[in-house]
């Protein structure tokens, strides 16, 4: 089984410059737990729900909050973001991502073509779902 049918093809993405309140307020609102930073239609980073909660102020929207707790929400993407994630193409098969997965420690593997542009993405849960039931 290859990636392109394995794969999450619906990917959200965001800017190297977005702020993160823009991506706080999309995690939030979803239940996955990862966006591409794409720029110029090309894939440069991978942020995840983690690298926001190590990123921003423990005391946010808590009593304790002041006006540094939020400056944090002003940070921008290429801050935070992991650069050069490892890819796979489309045509890699599960047992590829697997390798990937357990000799990289990723959470997730975006799938590019030749260019770049994301096509989706691939998460251990993917790889479970696909997994046949007996």
């Amino acid at each position: 089984m290859t990636l392109s049918g394995i794969m999450t093809a619906r990917v959200v993405t965001v800017e190297p410059d977005d702020r993160l309140e823009v991506v706080k307020k999309i995690f939030d609102s979803v239940k996955f737990h990862h966006l591409l930073v794409v720029e110029d239609g090309k894939l440069r980073g991978v942020i995840s729900d983690r690298d926001l909660l190590r990123a921003l102020s423990p005391y946010l929207g808590t009593p304790s909050e002041n006006a540094r707790d939020i400056a944090t929400l002003g940070k921008r993407v290429h801050q935070i973001m992991t650069r050069r994630p490892v890819t796979l193409p489309p045509e890699a098969s599960a047992a590829d991502a697997v390798k990937v997965f357990l000799q990289q420690r990723v959470s997730c593997i975006p799938v590019v073509d030749a260019a770049s542009k994301p096509l989706g993405i691939v998460s251990w849960r993917d790889l479970l779902k696909s997994w046949p039931a007996s």
